[in-house]
């Protein structure tokens, strides 16, 4: 399997693609915003029509998780499902087919000036560029013309 990971302000999956609003980024806050993950899964052919299990860990970049606090104590923060991806009508045998998750996370209190990751793991398995990192700035910084990512 190969997998793609996109930062972004919000996303939406409608018939098989991706609806995304301002994604791309890098940086963020920073006050506390919602954003979003948009994860294309390309399935090879030979795992088509199994089960998966996908798993999304946010940690900072140290690889240390990050938590928040619940009712039941500090808890890392974590989104994970299962898939299944069946074969496509008219698909070429060997061919692999594209699962586009959309994930949206309301704004988390992540720590102005650091760096953080969140890292994709899929049936046990994580690659290296199976993750996508981020900058949370400080109050002191500018935010450049450009907008505030």
């Amino acid at each position: 399997m190969k997998a793609t990971i996109m930062l972004c302000d919000a996303v939406q999956v409608a018939a098989g693609k991706f609806f995304i609003l301002g994604g791309g980024w890098s940086f963020i806050g920073p006050e506390p915003i919602p954003s979003a993950l948009a994860v294309k899964i390309d399935i090879d052919w030979n795992e088509i029509e199994s089960n998966h299990h996908w798993e999304l860990f946010l940690s900072d970049e140290d690889g240390v998780p990050f938590t928040i606090p619940t009712p039941e104590g500090d808890q890392p923060v974590e989104v994970r499902g299962d898939f299944e991806a069946g074969r496509v009508e008219g698909a070429i045998p060997g061919s692999s087919i594209s699962l586009p998750l959309a994930i949206n996370i309301p704004p988390l209190p992540l720590e102005e000036g650091k760096r953080y990751v969140w890292r994709l793991v899929i049936d046990g398995e994580t690659h290296e560029d199976w993750a996508v990192a981020f900058s949370v700035r400080s109050a002191e910084d500018e935010i450049n013309e450009s907008g505030p990512y």
